[in-house]
């Protein structure tokens, strides 16, 4: 892909101090590249959700995110427990994360309902004590 820019981040699992600077980091290059306002935020919006997933359920990761003049894809791809049950997962306000984690203001349930709203289109690749792979794709 020529015009294709790619980006990685590795993510930290438990580090909440640096939890959701890979997505301002792309948030701040999306601005300096001229992408519309509304796809910035909705790249924003969904790739911090999936980041903080990444650092509560997931031990950390990497993201990738591949930027081309038609759209901007992610792929969050953790070394995790796995999702059991990802309909269960999906629905709004439930949430696996412990009581100390609700307690720093995160864990409430939103991450993966917010990512799939935020996007035009998620897959979610999940084998249980593997790891999940999630592509989330926000149209330009």
């Amino acid at each position: 892909m020529e015009d294709a820019i790619v980006l990685s981040y590795a993510i930290s699992g438990e580090d909440f101090t640096r939890a959701g600077e890979a997505s301002s980091d792309v948030k701040k290059k999306l601005k300096q590249m001229g992408v519309s306002p509304e796809a910035v935020r909705k790249v924003a919006i969904a790739m911090y959700e999936g980041e903080i997933n990444m650092v509560i359920h997931a031990n950390g990761g990497e993201i990738t995110v591949t930027i081309t003049p038609e759209e901007i894809c992610m792929v969050l791809d953790d070394v995790g427990p796995g999702i059991p049950d990802v309909d269960l997962a999906m629905q709004a306000g439930y949430s696996t994360a412990p009581d100390e984690i609700r307690s720093l203001g995160f864990g409430a349930g939103m991450g993966l309902p917010n990512m799939k709203k935020y996007t035009d289109s998620m897959e979610i690749d999940t084998r249980i004590g593997e790891g999940t792979k999630i592509t989330m794709v926000v149209k330009i």
